[in-house]
């Protein structure tokens, strides 16, 4: 890696004001592209996690009684110092998380924009004065900070998931004890050093890099966390709300997704290979919001179907540092065999194979952009959750079918279709069991507006002005005997 300020890239965790650098039994981190070694972290043990969490809570009494204008300049001088540094950052995300390095510095744009937003939402937080049924009386009701939040984030987006839970809480008076994934530390590590120069006190904010079982447990069990939030697979989900219940902890879960992507008869076909493209290959296929089962409507199945695999030819697979390439690798070893299993199950059940379907020349963790059809409910690829550059087809005959096999899922993150009919987009919006609907739009993602799903995708918002309510409490306070 080549850094204009190579101190952005850290080996070692942050521990409330403190960089413990890793040691001989520290976490390597290899470049999924190339399976080179970047660095280590340190195992940050349950001992160390208390700590943490003890500073956090200290900081806790004096960050919170911050006005929301001082929290908002120490916000919008992390976001400056982001937008400054946007290309040190990028280069490490494509490190070690595999991205194009186009592709990683729009998400350092879009991370950065979180802390643009919870900044000037810092300032407002507001309360209400409600009229009491005595005239002895007067009500009035306060938003306060949480407390002490735990955030865990993954690996698809090492810098916009940071943001987008720490932005908030911060916002509102809260501290954060941080667990980035395993993967990918060094981009949420790189973000720390900037949020110690943007003026963040410590204890305010710690990134922990290590296993999940010691840090984990320790946030799940201390009882100084009042707030967690999670991005991650559903099961893990499940495993931490059970686990939270034990200190009865305010929970955001932003769990997996199965996100239709419906085409219907009357649809612009160019304008819905164009979203498609964009909403299913965007980080080669591994985001919770990618389109994984595409309907589309018998009538104009094949021309769609033309269009998309003549688009998913051209794509240019590669290393990330590759100016030409479109898609970068999987993650690990574990994703290419999981997307290699979908794919091979649907093809032994019938699916037929249009464009790639196999392992791609750039490397071993490098899966071909792949196009089925014939694909059917019935198979484990349309059930599951894909993560990988996968379009797996299937038709329907009409609105009615089309809404009903999109509902058919467990998941209920983000769903798409494309249409012309202004009573359709009505319709099939309101009956989509969603959190997140894009009519004619493939990239739904935003700081503006609320993401998160519903059923077992989870629950809780992130952006928006409804992402800061997640850190606050709200105070009732009756005054009585009023004279």
């Amino acid at each position: 890696m080549k850094l204009s300020r190579p101190d952005l890239f850290r080996q070692a965790a942050y521990l409330a004001g403190t960089w413990v650098p890793a040691g001989t039994d520290g976490i390597d981190v290899l470049n999924p592209s190339t399976g080179a070694r970047l660095g280590a972290v340190p195992k940050i043990t349950a001992s160390q996690t208390g700590q943490a969490i003890e500073q956090a809570q200290t900081a806790f009494h004096t960050f919170k009684r911050l006005t929301g204008k001082q929290r908002s300049a120490m916000l919008r001088r992390w976001y400056e110092l982001m937008l400054q540094h946007a290309q040190d950052l990028a280069t490490i995300m494509t490190a070690e998380q595999g991205k194009p390095l186009s592709e990683a510095r729009a998400e350092i744009d879009y991370a950065a924009a979180y802390l643009e937003w919870f900044a000037e939402e810092a300032k407002r937080v507001y309360g209400d004065t409600i009229l009491a049924p005595k005239a002895s009386q007067r009500i009035s009701v306060t938003k306060e900070a949480v407390g002490v939040c735990a955030a865990i984030t993954p690996w698809n987006f090492p810098s916009a998931m940071v943001t987008r839970k720490i932005g908030p809480a911060l916002a509102a008076g809260c501290t954060v004890v941080l667990k980035p994934a395993q993967q990918t530390p060094f981009s949420a590590l790189a973000l720390c050093v900037l949020a110690e120069e943007a003026g963040f006190p410590a204890g305010t904010i710690s990134v922990l890099t290590g296993e999940s079982a010691s840090i984990g447990g320790e946030l799940l069990a201390n009882p100084s966390v009042r707030k967690l939030s999670f991005t991650g697979s559903t099961p893990v989900g499940k495993t931490l709300m059970a686990a939270a219940a034990g200190t009865v902890k305010k929970l955001s879960l932003e769990l997996g997704g199965n996100a239709p992507f419906i085409v219907f008869e009357d649809a612009d076909l160019d304008a819905a290979v164009a979203g498609a493209m964009l909403s299913k290959f965007r980080n080669a296929g591994q985001t919770c919001v990618c389109a994984n089962r595409f309907l589309v409507h018998r009538d104009i199945h094949d021309a769609f179907v033309a269009k998309l695999a003549h688009a998913v030819a051209g794509m240019k697979m590669g290393d990330g540092f590759d100016p030409a390439s479109q898609l970068g690798p999987l993650i690990d070893a574990k994703a290419i065999e999981k997307v290699s299993r979908l794919v091979d199950d649907a093809r032994e059940a019938g699916a037929i194979v249009l464009q790639g379907g196999r392992h791609h020349q750039a490397g071993k963790h490098f899966y071909a952009p792949t196009v089925l059809t014939e694909v059917t409910s019935h198979m484990e690829i349309s059930r599951e959750e894909i993560f990988g550059p996968v379009v797996a087809v299937q038709r329907f005959s009409n609105e009615a079918e089309a809404v009903e096999i999109a509902n058919a899922t467990p998941y209920g993150l983000a769903a798409y279709f494309y249409t012309r009919d202004l009573n359709r987009t009505i319709r099939v919006s309101e009956a989509l069991d969603f959190g997140i609907v894009g009519v004619n739009e493939g990239a739904v993602s935003t700081e503006v507006a609320p993401f998160g799903g519903v059923k077992e995708s989870g629950f809780g918002k992130e952006g928006s002005k409804y992402g800061l309510e997640e850190y606050l409490e709200k105070k009732y306070v009756c005054v009585g005997n009023v004279a």
